[in-house]
């Protein structure tokens, strides 16, 4: 989706693991996050991750 796991992980600064989707979204456009990152967290499963690692895994199984 040609978002770097290095910039996923910038716009989910300070966020709070384990999290949903809906949570890692919401932090995403809390840190101003562009919708390139915004789509790519919308196409993440709805499950619940256990830390910034685990979603740029979930993200990375997507391309």
């Amino acid at each position: 989706m040609g978002v770097s796991s290095f910039d996923l992980q910038h716009y989910l600064k300070g966020m709070s693991y384990p999290s949903r989707k809906d949570g890692l979204i919401q932090k995403a456009q809390e840190n101003r996050a562009p919708l390139d990152v915004i789509d790519l967290l919308n196409n993440l499963p709805d499950r619940e991750f256990h830390s910034a690692a685990d979603v740029s895994k979930a993200a990375g199984e997507l391309e």
